[in-house]
């Protein structure tokens, strides 16, 4: 039967996203993917620079996005968070595939 809750292969005791972030009301959820685009992007050049792919490192506690959120787009119009989001994704993007090399030899792609 299938279920709203998520399980993971890798990594399976990631920590779960902020409860403030799960409670966003649709209208408001460019915010939400905004704090997830910081964490991907974070978590992926921070592979990149310590060349390593531990659960630690690789799905961290989500307080180092939240605060990076808060400090500089939390005050942000919607259409600043979006244009936010598309430069981390433009951050993700120049990562991954030195971080996907990184976690595919640690067992954790």
């Amino acid at each position: 039967m299938p279920t709203l809750e998520r399980s993971f292969n890798v990594c399976p005791d990631r920590a779960a996203e902020p409860m403030w972030m799960q409670e966003i009301p649709l209208r408001q959820a460019y915010q939400r993917v905004l704090v997830q685009d910081i964490y991907r992007a974070q978590n992926l050049e921070r592979i990149v620079e310590t060349g390593s792919c531990d659960c630690e490192i690789r799905f961290p506690s989500w307080d180092a996005a939240e605060a990076v959120f808060r400090e500089r787009h939390a005050s942000d119009e919607r259409w600043e968070m979006l244009q936010a989001s598309d430069a981390y994704n433009r951050r993700t993007n120049a990562a991954r595939l030195a971080a996907k090399a990184i976690c595919e030899a640690a067992g954790n792609w």
